[in-house]
């Protein structure tokens, strides 16, 4: 049996490298659809209550909403965080309440103060679920994850 939760992240990127409109700083509406497998709880009457889950992957995730996500060779970076300084919001603005912690792992690196991810592969559908993979695997057992954007999709299974 598998208990199945949803999050909507919104968010701008590009790709380099890329021959197309998506070469071009935009943004996109993305909805991650988590898988997680096990046996039903005779109490509670579920695999994992979805709403917990959704707010415990939200911890992580919501690093990603209203975020900028580049890849760590982007000639955009380093301008981005330079315009941040200057204009104070850097280290966090006080209206930046939705910070979750930072991560710094083998595919991507989270600013939270800054609404900034950096990635290191290209931020298709295919390679976010690997980094949203990397954040929640250790908290579920995950047979599935989903990620569409905008009229693009990809899912594994795990």
């Amino acid at each position: 049996m598998r208990s199945i939760t949803k999050l909507n992240i919104q968010y701008a990127h590009r790709f380099l490298n890329y021959e197309g409109e998506a070469q071009y700083l935009h943004g996109h509406s993305g909805l991650l659809t988590i898988e997680v497998e096990g046996n039903v709880d005779k109490r509670t009457g579920f695999v994992y209550p979805c709403n917990s889950m959704k707010n415990q992957a939200w911890e992580y995730l919501k690093n990603f909403d209203h975020a900028l996500i580049l890849q760590a060779e982007d000639p955009l970076l380093a301008p981005v965080l330079e315009v941040y300084e200057k204009q104070g919001i850097r280290n966090g603005a006080p209206t930046n309440k939705m910070t979750g912690p930072s991560f710094d792992n083998d595919l991507a690196k989270a600013y939270p103060e800054c609404r900034l991810v950096v990635v290191k592969k290209v931020a298709t559908c295919e390679n976010l679920i690997e980094v949203f993979y990397s954040l929640l695997k250790d908290k579920y057992n995950i047979k599935k994850m989903t990620f569409a954007s905008g009229d693009n999709c990809a899912s594994t299974e795990y």
